[in-house]
């Protein structure tokens, strides 16, 4: 993250201070957005939605013992064209 925010006030020409906040800021309106409407459209990158994870059977790495693991909520990303195109 701090990359992100070094990044951020460079290109704007804030402060990092100025930049976390601004960047916490969004995460919270994100995290608030999905919680309520289950998706978020960020224009011109992608589609944020909430996801669920069936509960499954899997093994521990370490021993090999069959393990259940809960089910689980997810967030999903799905790149929008401008997006994708960028990496073309």
């Amino acid at each position: 993250m701090t990359e992100l925010v070094s990044a951020l006030a460079e290109t704007t020409g804030i402060t990092k201070a100025k930049a976390k906040e601004v960047l916490d800021a969004h995460a919270e309106l994100l995290i608030s957005e999905l919680k309520e409407n289950g998706n978020v459209q960020l224009a011109g990158i992608g589609k944020l939605k909430l996801g669920q994870r069936a509960e499954r059977q899997g093994r521990n790495p370490s021993t090999g013992e069959a393990i259940t693991i809960k089910a689980s909520k997810t967030v999903k990303f799905s790149g929008g064209k401008r997006f994708k195109d960028s990496f073309q």
